[in-house]
């Protein structure tokens, strides 16, 4: 089997939620993160579609699943 070139491995690109459709992610050289889509819109989006274990089963939480 061949080896995949790198312009492959570029050129494929991850699956993601239809809510998060052209989300773009780098990490600059100093470390930093970079985005083109606001963090809180994220993190809402994490909030609604992401199972916190940790939170469960917490009652003072509001359930807003």
């Amino acid at each position: 089997m061949p080896r995949k070139k790198k312009t492959d491995v570029e050129a494929s690109k991850p699956k993601v939620s239809k809510e998060l459709e052209g989300l773009n992610i780098k990490v600059n050289t100093f470390g930093e993160i970079k985005t083109n889509y606001d963090i809180d819109k994220i993190n809402e989006f994490l909030n609604k579609t992401v199972d916190d274990k940790k939170l469960r089963d917490r009652d003072d939480l509001s359930d807003s699943k």
